[in-house]
């Protein structure tokens, strides 16, 4: 199966209200991330570390963690998800704007300003 099969069914259900988060996975997770983030209102992130798991829901508010198969072991793959999943999305100013200023590029490029 091709991977954007995948985001689009995976995504479908994160941009209709059906699910909050997302979780795919592929060889690297990089090709399943740039799929991912061809949805609006998607920000998917490739994590292969614990602590960028739970930091790019934190900072960034990612709603599909991608993870790498060939990267990544069973034991590790299930400490990441569950960093990501018990992370939660910063009240901090800082990362509330920039995550504002994500949605606005879309948003101009939806409208063909950028």
């Amino acid at each position: 199966m091709d991977v954007p099969d995948i985001a689009c069914a995976v995504t479908t259900r994160g941009t209709s209200g059906e699910a909050d988060r997302g979780l795919m996975a592929c060889g690297t997770g990089v090709g399943a991330s740039i799929a991912a983030n061809k949805v609006k209102g998607i920000r998917a992130a490739a994590c292969h570390d614990v602590h960028s798991a739970h930091q790019c829901v934190e900072h960034d508010d990612v709603n599909v963690v991608c993870i790498g198969a060939q990267i990544v072991g069973a034991w590790l793959a299930n400490d990441l998800v569950r960093a990501w999943l018990e992370a939660e999305f910063s009240t901090d100013e800082d990362f509330r704007r920039r995550v504002a200023r994500l949605h606005a590029m879309e948003s101009e490029r939806d409208n063909g300003t950028t």
